[in-house]
């Protein structure tokens, strides 16, 4: 292969195909470098991926196309014309379209008004709704992105909420789309029906800009994929010529795997038994629903499901941070739903919670101090009352390498760290806990793909201690990876469960969209 280094600053040569050309492109915050001296062509007519680790640049290069950042250095060409983006309303005018990771709509308005918000059709001074519903039903059938105008949002899936944010953007001309982890809420059949949907919008002659860091996506989608690290463009390759192993690379700058790690039989004794558990949301309605599972020692059950069916509410009943209505979660005979959270700690629970900054740390803290969270009462930390500040700090400096945790010492302030480094200051307290049962909620969130291969390890190695793990992700390839046993949620319920050496994600994603139902109501066997 060329040169993949992230001093390859070539410049991709335009031609009259061009619809976007990215030349120089730098933008600094204070000290930091995002992108330096970045070049990026996209030819019209084809799906372009841009992949790269966490902080590599992807993200803010879309912005300043877009008009939501200036960059300090450099040039952007639409359709072979040079032009200064100032705003998004000047990108829209443009041509362009940006879908964001994070949905931008209304629950309480239908479908065409969410899609014309802002640019609403009138007639004699009023909102023409007829109007607005004609041209979403047009827009729709067009482009096969199937709405009823009609409908209000709040009774949607995520799904049907991302195609109408495909529709607004298509209502405004875009001709060049780009969706920033268009799949990241998701079931596997879903994304495969936006991909259908972008290779209909590059077949009509539009272009897609498409920023994931789901590989195999990329792989299946794209014509073209450039990857940047460290904010600077490293090569752009026509994807075809390209292995998963590649991307990785050059991503990473080293080989990565990600294959199911090898593992023994299971036959521990059972630490956790959930029986009959319900829940309700913070509305009061219900949000887990008669969950009956088991997780034995040395072994690893996964919670799959898209976000917002009940997993997060698992968590919290687990971890002593919500009430059960009903039913009983027993960790060894102890039942956890009639503990304290310091109780269920004490009986041997470790927790990473999927929010860190508002459960995992405290930020204003030093790492040495989240290190000593739950245990500053224990030896070595604690010895005749007083804490030991040297063994935390020895500790913590363990813990910094043994993590690869990317900071200036033990005493550096946890809020000063980037995401995948607070991640990890979790995990590591966490994981060191010799706790006997682990809950991990979304342990690579945040995470670049690097160190996602050591947390993986990490995982296995609490396994093979005798640990019994339950891991809930919406990362469907992170549970193929790690599961003995995967666990399907779709709107509270536990739609059924699936061996992790024999599982199929197309099986699992019929579960995580309510489509297939098994041992819903009854035991999960162990």
């Amino acid at each position: 292969m060329s040169d993949t280094s992230p001093a390859n600053t070539e410049k991709p040569t335009a031609t009259a195909e061009t619809a976007v050309e990215l030349i120089g492109i730098t933008k600094r915050f204070g000290a930091f470098v995002a992108n330096e001296n970045v070049n990026l062509t996209v030819k019209r007519g084809e799906i372009h991926a841009i992949i790269g680790e966490n902080g590599a640049g992807k993200t803010t290069l879309m912005n300043i196309l877009f008009g939501l950042l200036q960059p300090d250095e450099g040039k952007i060409k639409l359709n072979g014309k040079e032009i200064v983006v100032t705003d998004p309303a000047m990108a829209i005018d443009a041509g362009l379209g940006m879908v964001h990771q994070h949905f931008k709509l209304v629950p309480s308005l239908s479908v065409a008004e969410n899609v014309f918000l802002g640019m609403e059709i009138r007639r004699n001074g009023l909102i023409d709704h007829t109007a607005q519903i004609d041209r979403t039903r047009e827009l729709s059938e067009r482009f096969g992105l199937k709405v009823e105008p009609e409908e209000r949002v709040s009774l949607l899936s995520v799904g049907i909420e991302q195609r109408i944010e495909i529709l607004k953007v298509l209502a405004r001309g875009a001709r060049t789309i780009i969706l920033d982890e268009p799949t990241a809420v998701l079931t596997p059949q879903e994304s495969r029906e936006l991909f259908q949907t972008l290779r209909g919008f590059v077949a009509g002659g539009m272009t897609v800009i498409f920023i994931s860091h789901h590989l195999e996506e990329v792989m299946e989608v794209s014509d073209t994929v450039t990857v940047l690290r460290h904010g600077k463009h490293v090569a752009t390759r026509p994807t075809a010529e390209l292995t998963k192993a590649d991307l990785v690379r050059m991503m990473v700058g080293r080989d990565v795997s990600f294959d199911r790690r090898p593992r023994g039989k299971t036959d521990g004794q059972v630490v956790l038994e959930v029986r009959n558990l319900w829940a309700r949301d913070d509305r009061r309605l219900p949000a887990l629903r008669d969950a009956n599972f088991t997780v034995r020692a040395g072994e690893i059950v996964g919670i799959a499901g898209v976000a917002g069916n009940g997993q997060t509410e698992l968590a919290e009943v687990l971890s002593g941070l919500r009430p059960a209505s009903h039913g009983s979660a027993m960790l060894k005979g102890r039942d956890l739903t009639t503990l304290s959270p310091a109780e269920i700690r004490e009986a041997g629970f470790a927790h990473v919670p999927g929010d860190r900054m508002v459960r995992g740390v405290d930020g204003s803290a030093s790492i040495s101090s989240n290190f000593l969270m739950g245990r500053q009462f224990k030896a070595p930390w604690n010895r005749g009352g007083r804490l030991d500040w040297r063994a935390v700090a020895d500790q913590a400096t363990e813990m910094i390498k043994r993590f690869d945790i990317r900071a200036r010492g033990p005493e550096d302030t946890v809020k000063r760290l980037s995401g995948g480094n607070i991640q990890k200051v979790v995990l590591a307290r966490e994981f060191t806990n010799e706790a006997d049962f682990l809950l991990i909620d979304q342990p690579t969130r945040g995470v670049d793909i690097g160190a996602q291969e050591s947390i993986h390890d990490e995982i296995m190695r609490q396994r093979a201690a005798g640990r019994a793990v339950l891991v809930i992700s919406v990362q469907l390839d992170e549970l193929l990876t790690l599961a003995d046993r995967i666990l399907v949620m779709f709107n509270g319920r536990i739609m059924g469960e699936v061996d992790g050496d024999s599982a199929d994600s197309e099986r699992i994603g019929m579960m995580m969209a309510g489509l297939e139902a098994e041992a819903a109501t009854g035991e999960v066997a162990a």
